[in-house]
C-alpha cells in the first residue's frame, strides 16, 4: 500500500513544505552534489534541504517496504530488494523512524555483532536515507563498527587490517611495463586484495594472455593473493570456457535494471558467471569469487535513474552486489567526473556515504579514492578521504604506481599511501599476505614501528630475474 503524498511535508511556523513523493523527499534531503543538480532533483535552497532532512527524520522505516522508488513490475533490482528482504532481521528496528535509526546506530547498543545480524533486514533505501541525516563523523563511527570478512586465497576485512588492490595498468598492455608495476607494488607490500589489471585492449585473447601472466607470477612465488582482469563479465566467461586461470569475475554494476542493461548485464548473467568461477575451485581459504565496482552517477549518465538522486541509486547497486557474496566491492568515487561530484568536498562526502551504506548492508567495501584531472579536487582532498576511510574500517584501497593511472588517466592512491595508513593508524595487511611478505624478506620486524618494509638496496633473491622471465 502506497503512503499518501500529504505525509511528505514539514511545517515551520505558518509555512508548509510539501514534497511530491518519497523520491522527491530523498533527493531534496541529499547533501549538495552536482549530479543531482544536473538531474534537476536537488533541493533549490539550503533551507529546503534542511527541511527535507527534518521530514525524512520523522519518516517510519517501514515506509521503504511499502513504497517502491522504482516500480516492482519493471525493475529486477527492486524485485531483488523486496523479495529477499529479511523481515525477521528487520523486526528489531521496525518500530523506528529514520531519525531514530540514526540515533540507535550511533549508540553502544549497535555493536558489531548486532549490526552483522541486522544487515539482511536493511534495504538500500533505508541505508541511503539514514546516511543523509549523518555528519561525516557519524558515517565514520558507524561504519567502523561494521565488520565484513571475505576470503579467497587470503582473508580480507579483519579488524585493524587494510588491503590494497595492486593496479598495474599499462596504456598498451605491455607485459614488461605491467610486470615492473607489479614488482614495485609487491616490494611496497601492496596486492593483498587483488592484483587487478584494467586491460587497454578489451578482447578475449588479450584477457587470456594477461590472466596467464598474473597466474604465473602468483604461482611462481606462491603469493597468497588473487588476480583479476577487469573486463566485461561475458569476456571473463569466455575466458573460463577456454581454460584460462580465472580467480575473480569482475563487473561494474548499478542500482536499476535499466542502468545494468546499459552495462550489458542482468542478474541472471551475474549468477551464471559466479557459478562458472566457483566451478574452477581456485580459492584456498574461501570461495568469494566476485569483484564489483560501483560509483555515484552511473545510473544518471545512462539516463536510467528514474528520477532518483544519485546516492540512493548507488545504494541500490549494493543490493545487486550483496546477492552474489563478493570478495571485493568498491566505489570508484570520483572517477566519472565533476558533472556528478564537482569538487573535493563532494567527493569526500560521497566516498564516506558509499562506504557507510555498503558496510551497513553487509558488503566487503573498499574505495578507489580518486578524481579526474578536470575536477575541482587535488591530492590533499584525497588524503583527507583516504585517512577518513581507513579510520572507518575500509576493507581496501587502490595501489597505483605514483597514484597516477597512465592508462585510465585519473588520479588515485599509491603504494606509499597504504604504507602511510599502516604506519599512522597501526593497520596491517591480510594475515596470509603479511606472512608471505616476511618470508620474502620484504617485511622485517621493527619493535618501534611494528612491521616495516625491508629497506635493502637489493631485491629479494631471485625475484627480479624470475619476473624478467615471465615477460
Amino acid at each position: 500500500m502506497s503512503i499518501k503524498p500529504a505525509q511528505f511535508s514539514h511545517i515551520v511556523g505558518t509555512r508548509t513544505y510539501q514534497f511530491r513523493d518519497l523520491k522527491d523527499l530523498l533527493a531534496k534531503a541529499t547533501p549538495l552534489r552536482s549530479g543531482d543538480l544536473l538531474a534537476g532533483v536537488a533541493a533549490s535552497t539550503a533551507e529546503e534541504r534542511v527541511l527535507a532532512q527534518m521530514c525524512l527524520a520523522e519518516l517510519p522505516l517501514k515506509t521503504f517496504l511499502n513504497e517502491a522508488l522504482v516500480p516492482y513490475e519493471s525493475d529486477e533490482v527492486t524485485r531483488l530488494i523486496i523479495d529477499e528482504h529479511d523481515a525477521t532481521a528487520f523486526n528489531s528496528i521496525s518500530h523506528l523512524s529514520v531519525g531514530d535509526f540514526r540515533n540507535w546506530l550511533l549508540s553502544d547498543a549497535a555493536d558489531t555483532a548486532t549490526l552483522t545480524a541486522l544487515a539482511p533486514g536493511i534495504t538500500p533505501e533505508m541505508a541511503a536515507a539514514v546516511s543523509k541525516l549523518m555528519r561525516v563523523q557519524d558515517l565514520i563511527l558507524v561504519a567502523k563498527k561494521c565488520r565484513v570478512v571475505t576470503a579467497f586465497r587470503n582473508t580480507l576485512g579483519l579488524d585493524n587490517r587494510i588491503a590494497t588492490r595492486l593496479q598495474p595498468n599499462h596504456p598498451t598492455d605491455d607485459t614488461t611495463g605491467i610486470a615492473a608495476s607489479i614488482l614495485d607494488g609487491l616490494l611496497y607490500g601492496s596486492g593483498d586484495a587483488v592484483i587487478g589489471i584494467n586491460p587497454a585492449s578489451d578482447n578475449v585473447p588479450q584477457v587470456i594472455k594477461l590472466l596467464h601472466m598474473l597466474d604465473a607470477i602468483i604461482e611462481q612465488y606462491a603469493i597468497p593473493t588473487q588476480s583479476c582482469v577487469l573486463t566485461h563479465v561475458t569476456n571473463t566467461m569466455a575466458a573460463i570456457k577456454r581454460g584460462a586461470p580465472v580467480d575473480l569475475v569482475f563487473q561494474s554494476i548499478a542500482g536499476t535494471e535499466a542502468a545494468n542493461s546499459s552495462f550489458g548485464i542482468n542478474l541472471a548473467l551475474l549468477a551464471e558467471a559466479r557459478s562458472a568461477a566457483l566451478s574452477l575451485g581456485r580459492g584456498t581459504v574461501g570461495q568469494n569469487v566476485m569483484y564489483f565496482e560501483t560509483g555515484q552517477g552511473s545510473a544518471l549518465s545512462a539516463n536510467a535513474h528514474h528520477g532518483l538522486d544519485q546516492q540512493t541509486c548507488e545504494a541500490r547497486a549494493y543490493a545487486v552486489a550483496r546477492k552474489f557474496q563478493p570478495l571485493l566491492v568498491n566505489s570508484v568515487v570520483g572517477f566519472i567526473g565533476p558533472e556528478y561530484l564537482y569538487d573535493g568536498k563532494q567527493i569526500i562526502r560521497a566516498g564516506l556515504e558509499d562506504h557507510f551504506c555498503a558496510k551497513l548492508l553487509g558488503l566487503p567495501m573498499g574505495c578507489d579514492v580518486c578524481y579526474t584531472n578536470h575536477a575541482e579536487a587535488d591530492q590533499d582532498d584525497m588524503d583527507i578521504l583516504l585517512t577518513s576511510l581507513a579510520t572507518a574500517g575500509c576493507n581496501f584501497i587502490m595501489g597505483v604506481p605514483g597514484s597516477d593511472d597512465i592508462m585510465l588517466n585519473y588520479q588515485s592512491t599509491s603504494f606509499h599511501d597504504a604504507l602511510y595508513l599502516r604506519r599512522v593508524l597501526g593497520l596491517r595487511a591480510a594475515p596470509e599476505f603479511e606472512a608471505w611478505l616476511k618470508q620474502m624478506e620484504i617485511y622485517q620486524h621493527d619493535h618501534k614501528h611494528n612491521e616495516q618494509l625491508h629497506l635493502h638496496d637489493a631485491l629479494p633473491s631471485g625475484f627480479e630475474t624470475a619476473l624478467r622471465r615471465l615477460t
